[in-house]
């Protein structure tokens, strides 16, 4: 019999070779034989389970927080319980120069990734911290990267004012670049901003959690009016209104001075004018917007006033239309926002004023602001945020989630 050493090698000629050999004593060859069948058995069962794993496709999916504060990832955590997933491994911190630095601990390659980012104060610092850990996990090789920006930055900056710029549409082209393909966000400043991206967005909507709000905790709620600050927020307290079965009234004069300059400033003309050019060229002279005196359009008199809006931030006009409700027989005033960025000195202004009530969602961190005025009141949206994922990933249709909403909600 052969040595093994020397069996080995004939495991690496053909069967030409084998039976020309010399070497070959009487009973070897059905050795050899045998040793062929085995080793080609063993290489076609590795090549099969190599082109099953090949195979398989890459079908899970990670949920990444892109915050560098402990406070902002609140939100990520109770989200990804509701999933049932753990939140992906990862750093964000701020080098000394304040530069921004991402670290990711796990592989992405080939899964969809889903990073949730909330908008601190801070919101510079927020926006590079996203666009920082989409271009990681872009240049990690995931397969897909959908933003969860509950509150999109910059929204307000959506209009062309004066000789400024658009700069929410700048933002959607900063995202698209680091990576972005999809976008989940909740109650846009202005619907028309899902347009400035090059990407699908789907913007949800917290008014189903804050009119439950209303039928569940504000005592008589029948006895209420929907109230609009403002005349461009007439549509948004209509669907309210409609949905809750209650009247609207709105407010109408200098007390909306926040919405003043939502006009096209291109248009405004210089303040001195020096012209040379024909007579007949010459234009009108425009004058100066007259402010109305401030007035309440229906009766709030011993009623509870809602105010609806989709941001809180400094709270003067809120402050202002809580007076003049007052003034007009209301008795208790509620403030309903999805967006508490609630900035400055806003606890206190709240807590002075007239208003019995803000509540907001849970789409901006405020904890603080919240341990300064008692007043304010939070609404879990993680729910709606949880399931739009679970669908995007299966591929499911997204309408359930829209259902009972208006048009102009």
């Amino acid at each position: 019999m052969l040595l093994n050493r020397q069996r080995l090698k004939y495991l690496y000629l053909s069967p030409v070779q084998i039976r020309g050999s010399a070497f070959i004593q009487k009973g070897e060859w059905n050795y050899i034989r045998k040793m062929i069948w085995i080793h080609c058995s063993c290489l076609c069962d590795i090549a099969s389970k190599l082109h099953f794993t090949m195979n398989v496709p890459k079908t899970g999916y990670r949920v990444f927080s892109a915050n560098s504060s402990s406070a902002c990832t609140e939100l990520a955590k109770k989200i990804t319980e509701r999933l049932g997933v753990e939140l992906g491994k990862s750093i964000v911190y701020q080098e000394s120069n304040r530069e921004t630095r991402i670290d990711v601990k796990e592989s992405v390659r080939g899964q969809t990734i889903f990073i949730i980012q909330t908008i601190p104060r801070d919101v510079n610092t927020a926006i590079m911290e996203l666009l920082v850990m989409a271009y990681a996990l872009k240049t990690s090789c995931a397969k897909n990267i959908i933003g969860v920006i509950p509150y999109f930055p910059y929204s307000k900056q959506c209009k062309m004012r004066k000789r400024g710029s658009i700069v929410c549409k700048l933002l959607a082209s900063m995202l698209a670049k680091a990576g972005l393909s999809h976008i989940i966000t909740m109650d846009l400043h202005q619907k028309e901003i899902q347009g400035f991206f090059s990407f699908p967005v789907d913007n949800l909507r917290a008014s189903p959690f804050l009119t439950q709000y209303i039928q569940e905790e504000v005592p008589d709620y029948r006895n209420a009016i929907i109230v609009a600050k403002s005349p461009s927020a007439a549509k948004r307290a209509q669907s309210y209104a409609e949905r809750l079965r209650l009247g609207l009234a709105v407010i109408h004069g200098e007390a909306q001075c926040a919405e003043s300059d939502m006009a096209d400033g291109r248009h405004s003309p210089p303040c001195v004018r020096n012209t040379s050019g024909h007579p007949g060229l010459e234009l009108p002279l425009m004058m100066a917007k007259e402010k109305p005196p401030i007035t309440v359009v229906g009766d709030v008199g011993g009623r509870i006033a809602i105010i609806v809006d989709d941001i809180i931030d400094d709270v003067e006009d809120f402050v202002a239309a809580a007076e003049i409700l007052k003034e007009r027989g209301a008795y208790k005033i509620y403030i309903m926002a999805t967006h508490g960025l609630l900035s400055a000195d806003a606890p206190r202004l709240i807590e002075e004023s007239a208003i019995d009530e803000v509540v907001v969602t849970n789409t901006v961190p405020h904890e603080v602001q919240k341990l300064q005025c008692p007043k304010i009141k939070t609404v879990d949206v993680s729910m709606i945020l949880a399931e739009a994922i679970r669908r995007i990933h299966n591929g499911e249709s997204m309408a359930y989630l829209f259902r009972n909403i208006a048009v102009d909600d």
